[in-house]
């Protein structure tokens, strides 16, 4: 446990009070409306928008999280996340322009849209609760987790003061300000976070125990960890850590923040743009951000924790009071933050409360839209006024966050729920990516996906069977085929469900073309079939955008990637590899700027 000084405590508080602050003077505006509350008014300038997604994927569970990746599996171990860029470029340069173009309040009201019938107000329904409620509960919780690991670390907290503490002041400014409030707090909590994230790994790196950069690379604990691309010698490490990644798991899973076609609070803040352009430079700016500049104070911090406490039998050592059942190699970066001195510990805590709050006031405005929006006035009460709207919005925020808390209380590490998210998700993601492009898609294809999926992950990992099928050891199949075996049956399932059910009819198609202007071959049968019957659904004869918007997506990737190994092998000072991809990173950047002209969507 530490001690905080007066200046650590000033620096907390005067935090505390802008964001409260914050709250309070949005709070009477966003009380006007639902779409105040939950939007903004959809006028949001594209940097805002930008940045609070960066804050909000910041959280106290994500450092934790590359410090137990990267304790385990090495620097390389994080493409477990890093094939997600794959996913967010995707949706910046294809889905963000059609996701604003529908002008629905949420991404949930888009099955109404673009489904008919019954089985439609059925998924929307039952994914407004399975998404905003359970999954949404669910990972908050694990940030809620990593705040209860930091509170007993740092300062000697039990579990239930460090939750009530965090979480009182979150869920009070999130039910005032609604979206608004959410998102300018955002963009303070991202100077906060990110400077105290820097500043403490500059710090942490050099402290005598770790001696240095130089010092660090060279410590036996630490050079074995150091790669950013894994040992193709190790098939189980290279397949598990590099190839399903980039191969599968990036289209084929649904994970929240980094949905394929985007969704969820990414949807939501392309939504409050202020038209497509600004949707476009908002998820743009946040995939650059996300992946090419802020994982390396993390990984940083996460390879000198390995020189002070080498294995989980030092950090319990070092900090007795915490409970069996929360140690784990994520505790490690909490641990090392103990070692900060005053001032710098008092920013890096306050850094850590924005991470926290950030993320949990997202997730749940953006959990509260899909309640009020997509089940209390779509299901129990349609002429709810706006007044009733935003009272259930707001006690939907309370409950959520007591959800949540109980939850966190029960838990163990991060890395725990990741893999359990993206393997409940595992399958559905093609869908996501698909129904906007072909026609044939319909309801019965999202719930089918959604239950196959669901039902062989608890099977496989609450039951015997996933250790009988998948065990490295003694089943009949190695375990790193488990997340392929469930995309593959779940994607076989839901194709056969699409073929021997009724497609949507032609009058929800028709009029999902000609509002969206999607393009492609895979609606060339319906446009078809509406000019024989004299109906013009079909807008201007531009080229097709996507597969500019897939090239520059590559591009995209190239760029990215190689300035977050450009700063990596900087880092290392492994200059010749640096200066190449820094040359590769400006030849791509270059290109990109070219081809997203083409795309005439182009903002910056």
């Amino acid at each position: 446990m530490i001690s905080l000084s007066t200046l650590d405590y000033t620096l907390i508080i005067l935090f505390f009070t802008i964001t409260l602050s914050i709250g309070v003077y949005v709070s009477k505006k966003a009380g006007k409306s639902s779409n105040e509350f939950f939007l903004s008014g959809r006028t949001m300038p594209w940097w805002l928008l930008g940045v609070s997604m960066v804050a909000t994927t910041f959280s106290t569970d994500t450092p934790n999280l590359v410090t137990d990746i990267v304790r385990t599996n090495g620097v390389s171990g994080n493409w477990v996340w890093w094939a997600f860029l794959l996913t967010g470029l995707l949706t910046v340069f294809i889905y963000a322009k059609l996701w604003r173009k529908s002008n629905v309040n949420t991404d949930i009201e888009f099955y109404e849209f673009r489904y008919g019938g019954a089985p439609a107000k059925f998924l929307r329904k039952f994914r407004a609760i399975y998404l905003g409620v359970i999954f949404n509960i669910i990972t908050m919780s694990a940030v809620t987790l990593a705040a209860i690991k930091i509170g007993g670390i740092m300062l000697g907290l039990e579990p239930w003061q460090t939750v009530v503490s965090a979480g009182l002041i979150t869920v009070i400014f999130s039910a005032m300000g609604g979206f608004k409030g959410v998102v300018y707090t955002d963009f303070i909590l991202f100077f906060v976070a990110m400077g105290g994230a820097i500043g403490a790994a500059y710090y942490l790196v050099n402290i005598p125990e770790v001696g240095g950069i130089e010092t660090l690379l060279m410590n036996e604990n630490v050079t074995d960890k150091l790669s950013i691309l894994p040992d193709f010698s190790n098939k189980q490490a290279l397949i598990t850590l590099f190839i399903i990644p980039l191969a599968v798991q990036w289209w084929s899973s649904w994970y929240p923040g980094a949905e394929p076609g985007g969704g969820g609070y990414i949807a939501q803040r392309m939504l409050a743009a202020k038209d497509e352009n600004h949707a476009i430079g908002a998820t743009f700016f946040f995939n650059i951000m996300h992946y090419a500049l802020r994982p390396w104070p993390w990984i940083l911090v996460a390879l000198a924790s390995l020189v002070v406490f080498p294995d989980l039998a030092s950090i319990q050592e070092a900090f007795p009071n915490i409970a069996d059942d929360k140690l784990g190699h994520d505790l490690a970066y909490s641990a090392m933050l103990t070692k900060l001195p005053s001032g710098l510990l008092g920013l890096v805590l306050a850094s850590l409360i924005a991470a926290y709050m950030s993320t949990i006031s997202t997730q749940l405005n953006w959990g509260a839209s899909y309640i009020v929006y997509d089940f209390y006035k779509q299901q129990i009460n349609p002429n709810a006024s706006e007044k009733r709207l935003v009272a259930v919005g707001r006690i939907s925020t309370v409950v959520l966050m007591v959800f949540s808390a109980v939850l966190a209380l029960l838990l163990q590490n991060a890395l725990q729920l990741f893999e359990l998210l993206l393997v409940f998700g595992a399958g559905t993601g093609l869908i996501f990516i698909l129904r906007w492009f072909w026609w044939r898609i319909n309801a019965w294809s999202e719930i089918t996906a959604m239950f196959t999926s669901g039902i062989i992950s608890i099977l496989l990992k609450l039951t015997p069977i996933g250790a009988y099928l998948f065990n490295s050891e003694t089943g009949a199949f190695d375990d790193y085929l488990e997340y392929p075996f469930v995309v593959l049956i779940t994607t076989i399932i839901w194709l056969i469900a699409t073929f021997i059910t009724q497609p949507e009819s032609k009058e929800v198609l028709q009029g999902f073309y000609k509002k969206i202007q999607p393009g492609g071959p895979g609606w060339t049968k319906i446009i078809n079939e509406a000019e024989a019957n004299n109906i013009n659904i079909k807008g201007s004869d531009e080229a097709w955008s996507v597969p500019s918007g897939i090239l520059a997506m590559f591009l995209g990737c190239i760029l990215i990637y190689s300035c977050m190994f450009a700063t990596g092998y900087w880092i290392y000072g492994d200059y010749d590899y640096a200066i190449a991809l820094t040359i590769t990173a400006l030849i791509s950047g270059y290109l990109l700027k070219r081809i997203w002209k083409k795309i005439k969507t182009y903002i910056l």
